[in-house]
């Protein structure tokens, strides 16, 4: 594979990226997507309706300083593909191996093809580890973007060896997001049953209230999340 070839697949990615991008958009309001998908995240740690973003950004695994291109840095760098291997699930092992050989020869191509090696394999890297997870990829995302409080908090607990600040994170949004919700349905309950407008009024409080408690358990439970079947296949 040559620095041509390379520069063709980023191509290819990003026409995928984008017609994927497209499909959602057009697709999302008829299976209701936005608010199932989106809303078990959002709505969980009280951070609003982020869209497309937030629907598919489970983490900050497509980031240029996330934690699957940081050990695919240190992967190349090193020449051990065992670093990044856990990060696919074993029948995408092969090419993922492909990929990684291919990366490494063409580095020694000069300064530019090893730019573009390691982003054809960071790009190849995140996007089969998405699809792992049933997610598109909608190409790499830049360093230091905001992620809001809860993952960078999730990621500060793992180095610190202690949940506590977690704990708090979580408890206090999802109180106050319980109390906003519980309150708006409370307020609008007692209403004059020959009133429809006030009636409605109830049912636009009453429904985002018991969906938010319902999330909150479904999440609370342990939701189904690709990340759990994914890292409990042998081999990893």
């Amino acid at each position: 594979m040559n620095t041509k070839n390379l520069l063709k697949s980023r191509i290819v990615l990003a026409l995928l990226a984008g017609i994927m991008y497209l499909a959602w958009k057009l697709l999302a309001p008829y299976f209701g997507l936005d608010d199932s998908a989106g809303g078990l995240l959002t709505d969980a740690i009280g951070v609003g309706n982020g869209g497309l973003a937030l629907v598919w950004a489970l983490g900050h695994c497509d980031g240029l300083d996330g934690p699957v291109v940081t050990v695919a840095r240190k992967a190349l760098e090193t020449g051990n593909i065992k670093l990044v291997l856990p990060w696919v699930r074993a029948e995408d092992e092969g090419e993922i191996r492909k990929v990684f050989d291919q990366a490494r020869s063409v580095r020694k191509l000069g300064e530019e093809a090893r730019e573009l090696a390691d982003t054809h394999f960071f790009e190849t890297l995140v996007r089969i580890h998405r699809a792992g997870e049933g997610a598109p990829f909608s190409g790499l995302q830049p360093a230091g973007r905001d992620l809001g409080p809860a993952v960078p908090a999730a990621d500060k607990a793992l180095e610190n060896g202690s949940i506590e600040q977690v704990e708090k994170l979580l408890t206090d949004a999802i109180r106050n997001g319980v109390h906003k919700h519980f309150d708006a349905a409370l307020g609008r309950r007692k209403f004059d049953p020959n009133d429809v407008k006030a009636g409605r009024v109830y049912v636009d409080a009453y429904v985002p209230y018991v969906h938010y408690v319902e999330r909150l358990w479904q999440a609370a439970q342990g939701a189904t999340h690709a990340h759990g079947q994914h890292h409990a296949e042998p081999g990893h």
